[in-house]
């Protein structure tokens, strides 16, 4: 089977994308994809700008996480939330009731990847997939097996070419799965043969429980709870694990007098923008939540708006607007200035983890700073002006 530039499209201006294309066929016939498959799926196909303009991006914003809470938790989308609750009532019980994950995190999760599917992306998943596989610099490998799992979604008719839409670099349908993804997780919630889920909304959350349930998520037990630490609080036991009881003789406890219903589940304490804002303990579920998007912004945000949907209220703390967070070449800078100052964080790359912020508590400790371990433009501006 051979495709010339004029089968693939008559105005097609990258010759090297179609010869590529010729050249992938083989790959995607040894895994099982028929040829008409193929021919369907590429006709017309020609590199994605928007994928190339994205790919090649490298923004050096950073939304504090007020703001990007604000926008993802907002009451719009909370009150939508909480119709989309009312209107899969029916479909949501059957579903936690299969696979034991609350509806409500089902529903934040759909309501924080597409906004209840008002938006899953304008893109050719194939297109963009193929972009990727053909000038991404790096993670070929990723991307052609991404490309060849989509080509076989195709060719055992669970969605057609035209309904196949997603993010720019592939992630698809309601709940934003990659193919991969969907491979492994995706759910038959109807029982029609197709796990559909670009067009069958009980389909896309079906397929989002179980993936949660099948990266561990503890039936019955929430995300996190939000916490008042104590005056005079031990900084050093930022992001520990502990026992809920173990935090509480530490007197760490809920802002609204309440009770911790399991005082033998273990807990992570995080200050996601240091001491001066929200304190959080957090199970097994956020981090379950993370395999989503490991990012704990973006977890926080779904353990948030389950909660609000469910009928909770805000978050009972301020954020310290103040306290802005590094974008990743300052983070650089802060690592660089750490080692040169004895406090060893490894290398400066510009990533946050453990290493720097155990460096960053102890730079704290010896100028009389609270250590937080917290990575702010204000630590980096006094470590930078020699304090």
């Amino acid at each position: 089977m051979t495709f010339s530039a004029g089968a693939l499209s008559p105005a097609a201006a990258d010759t090297d994308f179609n010869r590529w294309v010729e050249g992938f066929w083989p790959v995607a016939r040894d895994a099982g994809v028929g040829r008409d498959t193929y021919r369907r799926a590429f006709q017309g196909v020609t590199p994605d700008p928007d994928t190339i303009r994205l790919m090649n991006k490298q923004s050096e914003f950073v939304k504090p996480i007020w703001e990007y809470l604000g926008s993802a938790v907002s009451d719009t989308r909370v009150e939508k939330g909480r119709e989309m609750l009312s209107a899969y009532a029916p479909q949501l019980a059957a579903i936690e009731q299969r696979y034991g994950v609350d509806r409500e995190a089902v529903v934040a999760i759909w309501g924080m990847e597409t906004n209840y599917g008002s938006f899953m992306g304008e893109h050719y998943v194939v297109r963009a997939l193929a972009t990727l596989a053909y000038a991404a610099p790096r993670r070929k490998d990723f991307w052609n097996r991404e490309l060849v799992t989509a080509l076989k979604i195709l060719d055992a008719g669970h969605v057609q070419p035209d309904r196949m839409e997603g993010s720019w670099a592939g992630a698809m349908g309601h709940t934003q799965f990659m193919p991969s993804s969907w491979s492994q997780y995706s759910s038959d919630y109807d029982g029609d043969g197709r796990r559909d889920i670009w067009t069958n909304i009980p389909d896309a959350l079906a397929s989002t429980a179980n993936y949660l349930k099948r990266h561990g998520w503890q039936s019955g037990k929430t995300w996190g709870y939000e916490v008042v630490l104590p005056r005079g609080f031990d900084y050093e036991a930022v992001d520990e694990e502990k026992t809920i009881a173990a935090w509480s003789r530490l007197g760490v406890s809920r802002p609204n007098g309440r009770n911790f219903p399991r005082p033998s589940d273990d807990a992570v304490l995080i200050l996601p923008a240091g001491a001066s804002g929200p304190a959080f303990l957090m199970l097994r579920n956020f981090y379950v939540i993370k395999r989503y998007n490991n990012a704990t912004a973006y977890a926080l945000a779904v353990g948030h708006l389950a909660d609000r949907v469910r009928g909770g209220g805000p978050f009972a703390q301020d954020w310290d607007k103040r306290a802005l967070p590094l974008t990743r070449s300052q983070a650089e800078d802060l690592q660089t200035l750490l080692n040169r100052r004895g406090f060893n964080v490894g290398a400066a790359d510009g990533r946050v983890g453990p290493a720097t912020r155990r460096g960053i508590r102890a730079y704290q400790r010896s100028v009389g700073l609270i250590p937080d371990g917290y990575a702010s433009v204000a630590l980096l501006e006094r470590i930078s002006a020699g304090g």
